[in-house]
């Protein structure tokens, strides 16, 4: 989904912003059970170093949830196949500090 589609929306069911690394986070919305990840409008995926400049896209927006997710690589660390059930979902509080002033 490009950024000026995301921009059109009134409403997101949830909210992911994706912690790739210290300080980088990804953005993606689940709208009807899909999950699609927002890319600029260069067609790169959006991504920043501040989780408040992503948390505030949606500051006229009604949203369901809004987590931050994290993926850990410690299963493939310790030679264990990948089991993609090592994910972590924590619901973000207080995000209307996200578009204060």
């Amino acid at each position: 989904m490009l950024l000026k589609e995301l921009k059109k929306l009134t409403h997101i069911d949830k909210v992911r912003l994706h912690s790739l690394e210290p300080s980088l986070y990804q953005l993606s919305v689940e709208i009807d059970g899909q999950e699609h990840y927002v890319k600029n409008n260069k067609g790169r995926f959006l991504t920043s170093h501040n989780k408040l400049e992503l948390q505030s896209l949606f500051k006229d927006k009604t949203v369901g949830a809004m987590v931050l997710c994290h993926q850990s690589a410690y299963d493939e660390m310790v030679g264990h196949p990948p089991s993609g059930g090592n994910s972590l979902e924590v619901p973000l509080g207080n995000t209307d500090l996200a578009w204060r002033n």
